[in-house]
């Protein structure tokens, strides 16, 4: 029974900083700027309408048969420019493992998007007047977006809240903006959430560990209240008169 005392007071004690964690997560959480808690203090969202000249645009069948075999081909524009994606392994969501390839709509060529294009991506998302201070290819994982599993590009550019934009290397797509706000925020989604291992989830280990070191606190306070009643330690005293 000493153990069974003994446990269950670590365990109330590892389950109570994690409430106070939550407690205190929950809190950021209704008093944080939202909008800059998402990355979108320089996120450009607005965008011109791209006049796309369809006389000049290959037919889809000869860029198809050009290619490897794809399981679908898009039509998109990047500065101003279409361009076909042919996805050849699609996951169920961007940011899952794809396998893209892009293509000049206008001449069939194939585009691999390096350093330059994707600063110049990544300026065309970003509102604020710094300057671009270095540009990274980055496998997975990212620090920054955990759920990414794509190569990405990282643009950072010197201004006072350190900006980083992403651009996914193959298809081109704007995977987002952190700089230290969202950082801050990620810090309060990881205790809220318990994603330690930084997997991007709230279904992960260490919450299930949590479940079940929570699971043992009750039986092990039935046991507590068992041997209690055992031992008649909660008899009541009759008030006398």
């Amino acid at each position: 029974m000493f153990w069974v005392r003994k446990l269950h007071k670590w365990a109330s004690v590892i389950v109570g900083i994690q409430l106070l964690l939550w407690l205190i997560s929950g809190l950021y959480f209704n008093l944080m700027d939202h909008d800059k808690a998402q990355g979108l203090t320089y996120l450009n969202d607005t965008h011109a309408e791209v006049a796309i000249e369809t006389h000049r645009l290959l037919e889809p069948g000869t860029i198809l048969a050009a290619f490897k075999p794809s399981v679908s081909l898009n039509i998109i524009t990047l500065l101003d420019k279409p361009y076909y994606l042919l996805i050849h392994e699609k996951g169920l969501y961007n940011h899952l493992n794809n396998d893209y390839s892009l293509v000049d709509a206008y001449n069939g060529n194939q585009v691999i998007i390096n350093t330059t294009m994707a600063q110049r991506l990544a300026k065309a998302s970003y509102s604020g007047e710094a300057v671009i201070s270095s540009t990274l290819l980055h496998t997975p994982p990212l620090d920054d977006f955990p759920k990414q599993r794509n190569d990405t590009w990282q643009i950072n550019f010197a201004d006072n809240i350190g900006t980083s934009v992403y651009i996914e290397a193959q298809s081109g797509r704007l995977v987002g903006h952190s700089d230290e706000h969202t950082r801050l925020a990620d810090i309060f989604f990881m205790l809220h959430f318990m994603d330690y291992t930084s997997e991007g989830s709230f279904n992960n280990i260490p919450i299930m560990i949590l479940a079940f070191i929570t699971l043992w606190l009750t039986f092990s306070g039935l046991i507590w209240v068992i041997d209690m009643l055992k031992r008649n330690r909660y008899r009541p005293k009759l008030k006398r008169k």
